[in-house]
């Protein structure tokens, strides 16, 4: 296997990157058994490697070992949702709100934004689920901080678990196209504090949505 000439811990990340890319995007399901055999022929490392990178995802509660029976997708919760939001506040809001205008990382937002209006328009409301999670990554890229992106990455796959176990792509993901393009408009125009404190509303309309879904009923 040529992946496994790169540095052992490299490695890990790397898979562990991988499979966090594959909760995100909706390849894994809550609940789900992972095939070690499965996944470590198509991510191309050994199992010593994949086992590593499950414990990585394990401490980042995305995955769970149960005894005798093996590593699942974890299945989210009231309090993990309602914790996700809290730290979500923590990173993007003053990322967003000290934003250098003009931040490349701007252009990508642009382009996933505009993505995900054409997705809306062809009703494919599971791909405007994933622009979305890509667009808040992207959001917070403007801190040019590589661990802070990591750490977000971990959060976006948590609250995507959430969404895919709701099954109520829809409901979660239309009212925030608009949104979305409004606030691409004010970063654009360098207004970021103004952009700061409408991703502040969108957010708790956001988790509101999700909690009254999570618990079988509409706000």
């Amino acid at each position: 296997m040529n992946a496994e000439k790169k540095s052992p811990l490299d490695l890990v990340e790397r898979t562990a990157e991988s499979l966090r890319d594959r909760l995100v995007t909706g390849v894994f399901v809550p609940g789900e058994q992972l095939s070690e055999s499965a996944l470590a022929e198509q991510l191309d490392v050994s199992r010593n490697t994949l086992r590593e990178s499950f414990r990585v995802l394990m401490h980042e509660g995305l995955l769970v070992r149960k005894p005798n029976r093996g590593v699942f997708v974890s299945e989210p919760s009231v309090a993990g949702i309602l914790d996700v939001y809290r730290v979500r506040r923590l990173i993007e809001l003053p990322v967003v709100a000290s934003a250098t205008p003009k931040h490349p990382a701007l252009i990508k937002a642009r382009s996933i934004v505009d993505d995900a209006v054409e997705a809306a328009e062809r009703e494919d409301w599971t791909s405007v689920g994933t622009a979305n999670m890509e667009w808040h990554m992207a959001l917070v890229s403007l801190s040019d901080s590589p661990r802070l992106i990591r750490s977000f990455r971990s959060l976006t796959a948590e609250l995507r678990l959430a969404f895919i176990n709701l099954n109520a792509p829809e409901y979660l993901h239309s009212a925030f196209v608009q949104r979305n393009v409004e606030i691409m408009g004010l970063l654009d125009a360098g207004r970021m504090g103004e952009a700061a404190e409408a991703l502040k509303d969108y957010l708790t309309q956001s988790e509101r949505l999700v909690l009254a879904a999570f618990n079988g009923f509409h706000v």
